[in-house]
């Protein structure tokens, strides 16, 4: 017999285990919980952007509304030159392929499968590194390891908004004399020591995904304080074109519409309100998870400022009465759809575990430890406080731990 919509395979599994958050017959909320929900807080200032792009019938090739967002992020990030992207992927292929990138491209096992993709389609051999299993980010000490003759980069993501240890990549970079670039899709608005995130290395991208807390429906911007660079990029995100229209390089189709930048400066003139919410939702979310043995919420480390657009939460089931699997799946059947940020590793994905001629296979625990313990909780303005706190009793429940 199938498992019915609210009686899951683990739960039956189990014999005498109390069903978790069970609210009768019914899930806890009557409409999906979702990570990464679209943050839309301004339709009207929107629908009157589209309006206006649509009157001009300007829709693409570097409109003004692309133009006023990337100044918007210029601004924003103080990085010196922000170009607008169709997407945060084909960002960083131009960004590698404006920076000269060749051979092999150092780059976390543990981010989503677009960073990986990206070296792989331009024809880059990624060699995976291991992470800080506290900060989710690159282990400077494991990228020193993994330097060869043929190593011309390194990729470090931003993960959850938690910037890389930039200034020990930076040194390795200098000392090798390498690429250092930045995946900081997860990342807009954050900090390290008053620092934004934008200015780190030769380039760093960010995505304006519908999932992302500042998004553009589509889109992504390369952010560099190297003008050169920033010239290349421009060129090959429009096919080489140069300023005539003359084709100067190899080039592709990356650009962003007025349609995406008009979403993505509603959401940029309202990112300040964005980010209360999240920190609302995460402080709620703190305070409910609090004291439950096995559990643990994390939080910026000392000298961040974080985006807070990720709220993400660490099982230990060894302390635990359920395993990480096992209560995602008790989520899903009250409509709170968890995601595991990032399991497996890019390097247990079929694309490259079955590819040992793409990459360098080597022992990744740190990444193989965060990958069994996290799930990511729904957030942003689609999640009330009030969600948040019925999300809470859900997990202490299946964790079999009462309030206190």
């Amino acid at each position: 017999m199938q498992a019915t919509t609210h009686e899951t395979t683990a739960q039956r599994a189990t014999p005498g285990r109390p069903n978790p958050g069970r609210s009768g017959d019914r899930p806890a909320f009557d409409r999906p919980l979702h990570v990464g929900s679209p943050n839309i807080p301004d339709r009207r200032r929107l629908f009157e952007r589209i309006e206006r792009a649509l009157d001009r019938g300007w829709l693409t090739n570097n409109g003004p509304l692309v133009r006023e967002f990337e100044e918007r992020l210029r601004r924003f990030t103080g990085a010196a030159h922000v170009l607008a992207t169709s997407n945060g992927t084909t960002a960083l292929e131009v960004l590698c392929r404006a920076r000269g990138l060749s051979g092999e491209v150092i780059v976390p096992s543990f981010t989503y499968i677009a960073t990986v993709h990206a070296l792989q389609w331009q024809g880059l051999t990624p060699v995976f590194a291991d992470i800080d299993p506290e900060t989710g980010t690159l282990d400077p000490d494991h990228v020193q390891q993994l330097i060869t003759p043929r190593t011309s980069g390194i990729v470090g993501v931003h993960l959850w908004g938690r910037p890389c240890r930039v200034d020990a990549l930076q040194r390795i970079a200098d000392d090798h004399g390498l690429a250092l670039l930045y995946d900081a899709a997860h990342a807009l608005g954050c900090e390290l020591d008053g620092r934004a995130v934008g200015g780190f290395g030769d380039g760093e991208i960010f995505s304006f995904h519908a999932t992302k807390f500042v998004n553009a429906f589509e889109g992504g911007a390369v952010a560099t304080n190297d003008p050169e660079l920033a010239e290349r990029v421009a060129r090959m995100r429009n096919f080489g074109f140069g300023p005539g229209r003359e084709v100067l390089t190899c080039g592709t189709n990356a650009k962003m519409n007025e349609i995406s930048a008009a979403m993505g400066l509603t959401a940029l003139e309202n990112i300040d309100e964005i980010i209360a919410a999240n920190v609302l939702r995460h402080d709620h979310y703190q305070a409910g998870l609090a004291g439950i043995p096995g559990v643990r919420l994390r939080t910026p480390g000392t000298g961040e400022h974080n985006n807070h657009q990720y709220v993400v939460m660490e099982i230990d089931s060894t302390v635990t009465r359920v395993h990480r699997d096992e209560l995602l799946t008790t989520l899903h059947a009250e409509n709170v759809f968890a995601q595991k940020y990032f399991h497996p590793g890019v390097h247990r994905t079929p694309a490259y575990a079955q590819r040992p001629d793409v990459h360098q296979p080597l022992p990744l625990p740190g990444t193989e430890a965060l990958a069994e313990r996290v799930l990511v909780l729904p957030s942003g303005l689609a999640v009330s406080t009030s969600d948040v706190d019925r999300i809470c009793e859900i997990v202490r429940s299946a964790v079999g731990r009462p309030a206190h």
